[in-house]
């Protein structure tokens, strides 16, 4: 009876170890669908269970008790990280890194209420009260950092393509850190105990500024790179333009002369030929100029920065693959009811996807819509395809018609738009056409 006990009040403070733990997930992805997210919450329940008979075996095997310790943590920590990569179809690295920040946030918290223990040693007396307590407190912290916007500069740091690996290790070692930083508090005197855990509680703090500061570094860096990438575009399209006008000039220095020959025609009733003639010339202004006309205008309807800068990129990167393109923007876009950069790294994803698909097929082509109606903004990407389609595993990590490993695009794009309950996805294949539709409307 006694062992049963043991065990149910081992496995309901594992128990409540990990809504902790889930508390602070949600405030370090800073997330905002987190009714979505609750609800994959039960399988996360067997990992208490698991722990708990894990526990068990543990303390039956003669080995330190540090050892135990850290077993039993690498194995909730293993877990938890599975969970996570499933509930928010992240990579192994990215989920490893969130699961790591909540965890040193969870230590932080047991060692604040260390403290608490220790000065006011008869106001917790039950195991359960305390338990609650913990719990109630660690839900109020997350939601604290939540509203600091802690989770924003984090989850831009797991943004970093760069070094996912580097920060995930970093992370690690840091939660390894913390764990041994409470394993050792059984060689600290009482009377120093409190200032122990104190310092336990600053070491996060400092952790944090740690993260921020990161985060904050790699924002100045992709701002500096995209005000670069700006300047390059503008460049660009600026060349664009004086190509248009140079096209002018010699369109100008010839009309005399191409208004010559057609009166001669005119005056000599070859109509026929004169017919022919025109229809030539118009052709002729329409391939030359005509479409840098159009297209200097369209790019000169797109009025957010960042969203020029990437279409003006993408489209030298298909003018230099042999990619045919066609981009309409038939009304000014000044706004969207997203984050820019997100807009930016979705459009960004669709259009990759498009011509790395396009690639593939005999006569590759992109069509790119841009429709602003109000503070509505309606995106359509297209694309020929030829490789199979499986609606099942279209939207799974890891899948993609070209082979295993590749098909890390349309999950990343819809990991962005979960955050937003105002934008709205279609997919569509039919004729060998694969479309992609966004729709943003105006903020609620």
């Amino acid at each position: 009876m006694l062992l049963f006990q043991n065990f149910l009040l081992g496995f309901l403070d594992t128990l409540t170890g990990h809504l902790i733990l889930v508390s602070y997930l949600l405030a370090v992805t800073d997330e905002r669908a987190i009714g979505k997210r609750l609800k994959k919450l039960p399988p996360l329940l067997l990992s208490p269970l698991v722990a708990s008979l894990a526990a068990l075996w543990l303390y039956a095997v003669p080995v330190f008790h540090a050892l135990r310790y850290f077993a039993g943590s690498l194995l909730i920590l293993a877990m938890c990280t599975l969970w996570v990569m499933w509930a928010w179809r992240w990579s192994f690295w990215q989920a490893l890194s969130a699961t790591c920040m909540a965890a040193i946030l969870q230590v932080a918290t047991t060692a604040l209420f260390q403290i608490l223990f220790l000065l006011f040693p008869s106001s917790l007396g039950l195991d359960l009260a305390a338990m609650a307590a913990i719990l109630v407190f660690s839900i109020a912290a997350a939601a604290l950092l939540k509203r600091l916007r802690f989770g924003a500069w984090f989850r831009l740091l797991l943004e970093d393509r760069s070094s996912p690996c580097r920060t995930a290790i970093l992370l690690f070692l840091l939660e390894i850190s913390m764990e041994t930083f409470l394993i050792l508090q059984n060689g600290v005197e009482g009377q120093y105990l409190a200032a122990y855990y104190l310092l336990g509680v600053v070491l996060v703090l400092v952790i944090i500024g740690l993260i921020v500061y990161l985060a904050r570094r790699f924002d100045d860096s992709r701002t500096l790179q995209m005000q670069r990438d700006i300047i390059a575009q503008q460049q660009l399209y600026e060349q664009s333009l004086e190509e248009i006008r140079q096209e002018v000039r010699s369109f100008r220095h010839d009309y005399k002369n191409l208004l010559a020959g057609l009166s001669q025609q005119a005056e000599e009733g070859e109509l026929w030929a004169l017919r022919t003639a025109l229809s030539e010339l118009d052709a002729g202004f329409d391939r030359h100029l005509g479409e840098k006309i159009q297209l200097s205008a369209q790019i000169g309807n797109l009025r957010i920065p960042q969203v020029r800068s990437l279409l003006l990129s993408k489209l030298t990167d298909m003018q230099g693959k042999g990619v045919a393109y066609r981009l309409e923007v038939l009304y000014p876009v000044e706004d969207v009811s997203l984050n820019a950069w997100d807009f930016v790294r979705c459009l960004g994803l669709l259009v990759d996807n498009a011509i790395e698909a396009a690639l593939d097929t005999p006569q590759p082509w992109v069509e790119i819509i841009l429709l602003a109606q109000g503070r509505r903004v309606f995106l359509r990407v297209s694309n020929p395809y030829v490789n199979p389609i499986d609606p099942g595993k279209l939207w799974d990590t890891g899948w993609s018609t070209k082979g295993a490993g590749r098909g890390l695009g349309l999950p990343s794009y819809q990991r962005i738009l979960e955050n937003y309950p105002n934008a709205s996805t279609g997919t569509s294949w039919e004729g060998g056409v694969f479309v992609q539709e966004l729709t943003v409307e105006g903020r609620p």
